[in-house]
């Protein structure tokens, strides 16, 4: 079977929807109407492509999967392949295990966007990263899981720049500089560059003030 049948922007596509699996309807000067696509019932492609299995599963199926439950399944067993293992397990490393395969890059935030573009260049050799609001989204305990694989990124010799509000993330940095003093047209200059504790003891910045309480110091 050619790797075209298999996505559905190409010959696998069900030629009803085009692999969207909804139809749009253009009601003119009403607001527009999507229905679930009748032909493949939703699930993108020709009833041929869906006869072909791994591991149990279709290629739709597998699109519904979430990261965390595709690693899984592609780590073992008849559908282990190590490839998408690797590819795989670098999306959970940045906290992205709670999508889905198949999820359009239109439904992503920034900060998922920005992981996952961290994910695709962790497969490269890269001396320098720079990061903007990567935390954007992501629940707490996913934020340290995030630290976690920057920190892995530094120990191997790489430097990494984060943009960032989030505290726990400024509090876990080697060295932070701090624009101010205010935001927009009252900020633009650098008020403070050091270490977090350096900026927690100084409190001369609102970021050190936050910073200081987020702490307990």
């Amino acid at each position: 079977m050619k790797p075209a049948l298999f996505s559905a922007n190409s010959a696998g596509a069900c030629p009803t929807c085009n692999g969207a699996g909804v139809i749009y309807t253009d009601l003119a000067m009403m607001a527009g109407v999507t229905t679930v696509c009748e032909e493949c019932e939703g699930k993108r492609f020709q009833a041929s492509v869906l006869d072909h299995h791994l591991g149990g599963r279709n290629i739709s199926e597998v699109l519904a999967m979430s990261v965390t439950e595709a690693e899984e399944f592609f780590g073992a067993g008849e559908a282990r392949t190590p490839a998408a293992h690797k590819i795989l397990s670098r999306l959970a490393d940045v906290g992205l295990g709670y999508l889905s395969l198949g999820q359009p890059l239109t439904t992503l935030s920034g900060g998922e966007r920005q992981r996952l573009k961290l994910a695709t260049r962790m497969a490269e050799k890269g001396g320098v990263y720079v990061l903007d609001e990567p935390t954007v989204g992501l629940h707490l305990a996913d934020v340290a899981q995030l630290l976690g694989l920057l920190d892995r990124l530094v120990d191997a010799g790489t430097s990494v720049i984060v943009i960032e509000h989030h505290q726990a993330v400024m509090a876990h940095a080697d060295w932070i500089i701090d624009l101010g003093p205010g935001a927009g047209h009252d900020g633009g200059r650098i008020v403070f560059e050091g270490t977090p504790a350096d900026l927690v003891a100084a409190r001369s910045t609102l970021t050190g003030e936050h910073l200081a309480a987020y702490v307990g110091a």
